[in-house]
């Protein structure tokens, strides 16, 4: 190395030293060429673009390229006809509350999306923990230095190697404690040297840690107990999901029986006009009544036909979002198939304590569990930023077994035989002057707290009073269900009493078909009572926090295998 050294720096060989330093610059040319410039934009720094023209531009929708040919206009026969066998090509699929909850526990799309955030918060959790895992480091270092100098006691041309693996414990106080072993290679052109090359074997102890700010168990593992509080907020948002859509399914389910019943009397109204309608033809063409009767008769099946077209809507209507709800394989939401709802309502009358339903409801509701859980959270916080305002007083100690030799294994006997150690101790302090900023963010953390316990006595007089009035709804809903069934029987005797005097002349088609509308309407309102009040019962156990069914539902969270190649999946 020397003799090489004493020839670079002769006057006859510079040229060849610079055609060696020639193609390292022609490599870091390529290097800059090839690849994007480091100093300036890139496309690829901006990720896939969308077209300005599909973000800025509103397209408008033909119509009459997806709509299908017109039908020829039809005469009121065949439109009564058209709507009553608007349904009869329909498959009818039987369906029991119990199978749409268990289809909705398996398939729903926005429950999969929602156990899939327990697993999420699992993971962050885990990632907090993962801060106090040891890490092995090394590091490795090679130089060579070429300098003058204007005494021979120090070394001009010198190859200096490194290489020092160790390990890094964080503790959960606060502090690092390392050991390391740097193992070192030193050749110089210093005649002095002894050892020439040296060698050096060091296992080096140090630790640092905090007195201060930063220092202690409770402080340094905020992180996960906030983590672990935000998992158990999750758990209890997903409970909540669990309820809300099984709830929705029950809703959608009475409602979807609702809109069944109300087509069948719709469709019983038509028939009763039907009837009236030949009744009258009867007698017009007898010569017993006026044409008017014919006219008004025809009227009023008129009148039901559109009522059936709008219930058909309704109960189509309320299909898909039946569905969608279930999401049950074969039953998608452009599934022609007809629901036909097999779980008859069957109400009974129950007479409620608002006050202790309401005190259940505060116990069992995941929103004040929820604020119970960040209220820790705030605390946590308000622990560490108190923490946070306390100089910086860090100690610093260090402990080394040196070993040094001629070649590596004489300098590691030597580290070996122990003879030689170096040890210091230190502390280093700091203090920001005036300290306002971890003063504003202690306040902040105060305040949020503050807020939060506003928000928690909110959140109990909306549920106390969610839960008050699902039990009026429920109460009256009974009250109503007795006083529909009472207009509904009235209401048939009125019908029947107005038919018979039609029948003999004392009425008109005007007076059958109004009494006739009166009994579609005490019906409807039957039917609407009796779904209400099973609503009803659905809104009281969802606002305690529970379900009805037979048996209680337990949930667990998503689990999905991580891909072996992120970057694939991150590119999906």
């Amino acid at each position: 190395m020397i003799d090489r050294a004493r020839i670079v720096g002769t006057g006859k060989d510079v040229g060849v030293a610079a055609m060696c330093r020639v193609p390292c610059g022609v490599v870091v040319l390529g290097l800059l060429v090839g690849c994007s410039s480091p100093f300036g934009r890139s496309p690829a720094d901006y990720g896939r673009l969308t077209p300005a023209d599909r973000l800025r531009e509103v397209e408008r929708l033909p119509l009459e390229q997806y709509a299908r040919p017109p039908a020829p206009e039809e005469k009121p026969d065949e439109a009564a006809r058209a709507a009553k066998e608007r349904f009869a090509a329909m498959p009818e699929v039987p369906m029991t509350i119990e199978q749409a909850r268990a289809s909705a526990l398996e398939h729903n799309l926005d429950l999969r999306v929602a156990l899939m955030n327990p697993s999420i918060a699992g993971e962050a959790l885990s990632a907090e923990e993962a801060a106090f895992e040891a890490v092995f480091s090394t590091r490795a270092l090679w130089r060579q230095t070429d300098s003058p100098t204007a005494s021979t006691l120090n070394s001009a041309q010198e190859d200096f190697g490194l290489i020092e693996p160790g390990v890094s414990i964080p503790l959960r106080t606060g502090g690092t404690a390392s050991v390391s072993l740097p193992i070192s290679r030193v050749e110089t052109n210093n005649t002095f040297s002894t050892l020439n090359p040296a060698y050096t074997s060091d296992l080096a102890f140090s630790i640092s840690h905090p007195l201060l700010r930063n220092a202690g168990r409770e402080v340094t593992t905020t992180p996960i107990l906030i983590a672990s509080y935000n998992r158990q907020i999750s758990e209890g948002q997903t409970k909540l999901a669990v309820i809300n859509q099984l709830a929705a399914v029950d809703r959608a389910y009475w409602r979807l029986y609702q809109a069944g019943r109300d087509l069948e009397v719709r469709q019983q109204q038509y028939e009763l006009a039907q009837a009236q309608l030949e009744r009258a033809e009867r007698l017009v063409n007898s010569g017993r009544r006026a044409e008017i009767e014919l006219v008004r008769a025809q009227s009023g099946v008129a009148d039901r036909l559109d009522a059936i077209i709008v219930a058909q809507n309704t109960l189509l209507r309320r299909q898909r979002e039946f569905k969608r709800l279930i999401n049950m394989p074969g039953l998608e939401v452009d599934n022609t198939s007809r629901l036909v709802t097999k779980t008859d309502p069957c109400p009974v009358q129950y007479l409620f304590d608002g006050t202790l339903l309401a005190n259940v409801a505060e116990q069992n509701r995941m929103e004040m569990l929820e604020i119970e859980l960040r209220l820790l959270s705030d605390s946590a916080n308000m622990r560490l930023a108190q923490n946070q305002m306390l100089p910086q007083l860090d100690l610093n100690a260090t402990y080394t077994i040196n070993g040094l030799g001629g070649s590596f294994n004489r300098s590691w006997d030597m580290l070996e035989r122990n003879r030689f150690e170096d040890w210091s101790v230190g502390a280093t302090f700091s203090t920001p002057i005036g300290n306002e900023g971890p003063r504003a963010r202690f306040r902040q953390a105060m305040l949020t707290r503050l807020q939060r316990l506003g928000t928690r006595e909110a959140r109990k007089q909306t549920i106390r009073q969610e839960v008050l009035d699902a039990v009026d709804a429920i109460e009256a809903g009974w009250q109503r269900i007795l006083a529909t069934r009472q207009a509904t029987i009235l209401s048939a005797r009125t019908l029947a009493a107005e038919q018979r005097q039609f029948d003999v002349g004392n009425s008109t088609s005007t007076n059958v078909l109004d009494a006739a509308t009166r009994l579609a309407e005490a019906q409807l309102a039957e039917i609407l009572a009796v779904t209400e009040y099973e609503v009803a019962q659905v809104d009281l156990a969802s606002a305690t926090g529970t379900l009805l069914g037979a048996s209680k539902v337990r949930w667990e969270p998503a689990r999905r295998a991580i891909p072996d190649e992120p970057e694939a999946e991150m590119a999906r």
